[in-house]
């Protein structure tokens, strides 16, 4: 014989932890009112979020000015018909008295 149930399952009772009935909702303990928050708090809360802010935007437009004053040099030297290697190289020949 197989381990399949051969009949119909049998009819959930009220005392089954399953299918007990229809859910009812749960009494809500109504918390009170909130308080309303004070001005030193309401400052408190404005001063952090903009240095939140300020950190955030810090993250991202300092990598940005940084590539961009590279990107600005690097421009700048090419016009001028350089490299910052050359320039490099240059200033190693001045520093060191050779000619």
């Amino acid at each position: 014989m197989s381990g399949i149930h051969a009949g119909p399952l049998h009819q959930a009772g009220p005392e089954d932890e399953h299918h007990a009935g229809p859910l009812h909702q749960a009494e809500s303990a109504h918390a009170p009112a909130a308080q309303r928050r004070t001005e030193r708090e309401k400052r408190w809360e404005r001063r952090r979020r903009r240095l939140v802010f300020e950190e955030v935007l810090g993250w991202i437009l300092v990598p940005v000015v940084l590539l961009a004053g590279y990107w600005a040099l690097k421009a700048t030297l090419d016009a001028l018909g350089t490299s910052p290697s050359a320039l490099i190289e240059g200033l190693r020949t001045a520093l060191s008295g050779r000619s």
